[in-house]
């Protein structure tokens, strides 16, 4: 028997292993959203600039965005576990940093290091429930508790971000993140076994690092800048420009170096191309959405930060019910696309009724019911997604092939929050614009008209861009239902090239 046959078995510790690797998972969502209920409260304590503010967001997006192709690569290379446990511990230490920030640059800088540590942890996460769990169902089952959190937690960031701030401080909102860390951290030094003879030990793609992440970084800014200075500022464009000129020398280096960072088989696969784009698309409608109905429910209803964080409850109850009781169950029995398409549809027409929305609109009536919807399908595509995303590839390139569906989701983030913004603010200013008439008798409901005009109009291209991906769901994922079939070997696993009827799961032969 060789020596890596007992590898060969489940991982009696794998559910346990789920447990602290969805409570790293969790931290890190909720770190997306719990700093933005804390931004303003920070800026008065520091002395912030409103120039400044944005770069507490943009630090964290700048490094996570621009270093998980990287980090991807370092759990291939230097071990998922030791790579998960580094980045707990980084994120717990640089979230006390920012926690005890007396100026502003020690809180960028401390944002800027939870960004670095971020982009370690997150494939790293992804990429041992991807060697962990190979059975079919089992597979669907984790994959379920992984995207309800991926997908819900961003909306529990908002009720605990609103607690700590208005109860407790907004130097909460980082140090909430240390026991999160501490207690996954040691769950996964003691029960995470990584299985063996799955690493690549090739030498490390220096020049695709810095193509990559400096790419990255220029289309995550470029997005970012153009929500404060328009898409006409000559920065804006220069970034856009750069990122496009970095980005395809990167592929170019790619396709010739012997030990690519990103090596091209992962993503010119039809199935992991087609998720990585449509997860993509459908983050930068939810993002947006996040935000619009964040100021939506504070500023035109008068929520509290702590009741606008419940208002949300039934988008999670939707994703978790999507996820785990849709999407887990439905995994083994119908291809993907059947799960995905139809999952961004029921988003859509959830946000299709947020474009009815008006300063006077029912909670119940209205905002409930489009949160159940968009909570449901987002749930129930997300769960299949995460899996198929990385299936099929080789063992030594699953933390890259996680750290994509990460990029997907962050760069998406970040155009959705500019791209979405810009068109409400302009939506906004043109109606003001148009009833000048009413700003002279009534100037605070113009204001508040306007503000719901721009939303409304924004919420309209997200309805499209989830259509879109419903569409690239259906027509690029053709890959069948995962059904459990014998490999030999167990170091890899051939790339399906998504013309069969079923894809099969990797279960290695004993």
């Amino acid at each position: 028997m060789p020596k890596t046959a007992d590898l060969r078995l489940p991982d009696p510790s794998r559910w346990k292993a789920l447990a602290f690797i969805a409570l790293a998972q969790l931290m890190v969502v909720l770190d997306a959203t719990i700093v933005n209920i804390a931004l303003p409260h920070a800026q008065t304590d520091l002395g912030i600039s409103d120039a400044n503010k944005q770069w507490v967001i943009t630090a964290y997006a700048l490094a996570f965005g621009g270093l998980l192709l990287f980090g991807g690569r370092i759990a291939d290379l230097w071990g998922r576990k030791r790579t998960f446990v580094v980045g707990l511990i980084g994120f717990a230490l640089a979230s006390a940093l920012g926690g005890a920030a007396q100026n502003q640059a020690m809180l960028f800088g401390s944002r800027a290091l939870q960004g670095v540590f971020g982009a370690l942890l997150a494939p790293a996460a992804l990429s041992l429930l991807a060697v962990m769990f190979t059975d079919a169902k089992e597979r669907a089952k984790a994959f379920g508790i992984y995207g309800a959190i991926a997908g819900g937690g961003g909306a529990v960031g908002l009720i605990l971000g609103g607690f700590l701030t208005q109860v407790l401080d907004w130097r909460w909102t980082f140090f909430v993140n240390i026991p999160f860390a501490a207690v996954a951290a040691a769950g996964a030094y003691f029960v995470i076994r990584e299985p063996a003879g799955s690493r690549n030990r090739s030498s490390l793609d220096v020049p695709g690092v810095v193509l990559s992440a400096l790419g990255l970084v220029s289309l995550v800014y470029g997005f970012t800048r153009a929500e404060t200075a328009g898409w006409s500022d000559g920065l804006t464009i220069g970034m856009f420009v750069a990122s496009g000129v970095l980005l395809l020398a990167f592929v170019a280096t790619e396709a010739r170096v012997k030990s690519p960072l990103l090596p091209l088989r992962v993503v010119l696969d039809r199935n992991r191309g087609g998720v990585y784009l449509s997860l993509g698309l459908a983050i930068i409608a939810m993002f947006g959405l996040f935000l619009f109905l964040t100021y939506y429910l504070q500023v035109v209803k008068g929520y509290s930060p702590i009741r606008t964080g419940f208002a949300f409850l039934p988008m999670i109850a939707g994703m978790i019910t999507g996820s785990t009781q849709i999407g887990a169950r439905l995994m083994t029995r119908v291809p993907a696309r059947k799960l995905m398409g139809p999952g961004f549809l029921a988003a859509a027409v959830g946000m299709l009724l947020l474009t009815q929305l008006e300063i006077d609109s029912s909670y119940v009536g209205l905002i409930l019911p489009a949160q159940l919807l968009l909570g449901l399908g987002m749930g129930t595509a997300f769960m299949p997604a995460m899996s198929l995303a990385t299936h099929g590839v080789e063992p030594r390139d699953s933390g890259v092939a996680s750290a994509m569906v990460n990029t997907s989701q962050q760069v998406g983030g970040a155009i959705g929050t500019a791209l979405l913004n810009t068109i409400a603010a302009s939506a906004a200013t043109a109606y003001a614009g148009s009833h000048a008439a009413l700003g002279a008798t009534d100037p605070e409901l113009l204001k508040l008209q306007s503000m719901v005009h721009g939303f409304t109009g924004a919420i309209w291209w997200a309805v499209g861009i989830l259509l879109v991906a419903a569409a690239i769901a259906v027509t690029f994922v053709n890959a069948g239902r995962p059904t459990a079939a014998p490999v030999s070997g167990g170091a890899e696993s051939g790339d399906a090239d998504g013309a069969e009827d079923e894809f099969r799961m990797p279960v290695v032969a004993h």
